[in-house]
């Protein structure tokens, strides 16, 4: 229960489910559904940062846009500063995407190739009535430009005429351009060299310090989000089975499919990641249209059980802060990362 001395979170997510219907043949009738998303709930502090994580196709991505209605919820509760998001109607789901932005994954593909950097940056602005002149227009996307380590000088060109790494600090000013509450980024440093992530992960977490963001930071890589997190949710096929704090989950993952991820993480070291102890996933991840029953992992786990194809484990609190999804209480001394 919220007192005055414990405000809520900033991001309240309950019991989220976004379902796909599949249809086929000439009558579009439905044959199935995916399940990208299964259940999910979880809450993010005001100033915090929420990682959150697993292998391709597992839902995060779309956790992270169901969150915004980029695409539309089947069911549960989204609150952002206690206002429910999945109820509003167009007119004031607008309004209220001023408090909620989205970088997005690719900065190739998310900036309109047509237009300057000028132009969209200055979309937003002019879109919500954030600007009443051009001159002011010019003022304030000189500013979110240089907030982000671009030359203003560069506001006449076009995307193409940037790296990158400059791509997505032009995509990361555009989302700021209305000074939103939470930034939702959608894997920001997947589509980059490995020299230029580090750069986008630092300017992030300075924006953070700075205009007191709050962040949902979707990544298929442990490592990235290590640094940046205040606490990592690991996904499974829809469902998260795994939260805790990053040193923590590092230490002490209690998930077998957490344990697999850590140990596929190289370390810096020939000596110790040659005699490490690695745990293997079997098989490839299930079909979301058809997902196994029970516990959705049981079918790749190493130390799964009857209980497990029969029983879904609920996501429970092991130690204080640390939640995970498993029917054994307590794991095979497995892999971890330093």
């Amino acid at each position: 229960m919220t007192t005055a001395a414990t405000p809520p979170p900033l991001l309240s997510v309950r019991d989220l489910k976004v379902h796909f219907p599949v249809r086929r043949g000439l009558l579009q009738r439905q044959v199935g559904t995916v399940r990208a998303v299964d259940g999910v709930s979880f809450d993010v502090e005001r100033g915090a940062t929420l990682g959150l994580v697993g292998e391709s196709g597992c839902g995060k991505s779309t956790t992270g846009r169901g969150i915004l209605r980029l695409v539309p919820p089947t069911s549960g509760s989204v609150k952002i500063d206690g206002r429910e998001i999945l109820t509003l109607d167009p007119g004031a789901l607008r309004k209220a995407r001023r408090e909620m932005q989205m970088i997005f994954q690719d900065p190739y593909a998310s900036l309109n190739p047509r237009m300057t950097v000028h132009d969209l940056i200055a979309e937003p602005l002019s879109t919500h009535g954030l600007v009443s002149s051009r001159d002011e227009a010019l003022r304030e996307v000189a500013r979110l430009m240089e907030l982000v380590g671009l030359s203003p000088s560069y506001m006449r060109r076009y995307p193409h005429e940037f790296s990158g790494g400059q791509r997505q600090r032009i995509g990361i000013a555009r989302a700021l351009a209305l000074k939103p509450k939470l930034v939702i980024a959608d894997e920001p440093v997947s589509a980059l060299d490995v020299s230029i992530q580090a750069q986008i992960v630092n300017l992030l977490a300075s924006l953070q310090r700075e205009l007191s963001l709050t962040y949902v930071f979707v990544a298929h890589d442990l490592a990235v989000v290590r640094h940046l997190s205040s606490e990592i949710a690991v996904m499974y096929l829809g469902r998260i089975v795994e939260r805790a704090r990053p040193d923590e989950l590092f230490r002490s993952p209690q998930h077998p499919y957490t344990q697999a991820l850590l140990s596929a993480i190289p370390i810096p070291d020939p000596d110790v990641e040659r005699t490490r102890r690695r745990l293997p996933l079997v098989g490839e991840v299930p079909s979301p249209l058809n997902p196994p029953s029970g516990c959705h992992f049981h079918t790749r786990c190493p130390y799964t059980m009857d209980r497990c194809s029969a029983e879904a484990p609920p996501l429970e609190e092991r130690r204080p802060g640390h939640w995970a999804a498993c029917h054994l209480t307590e794991l095979p001394t497995a892999p971890t990362h330093p």
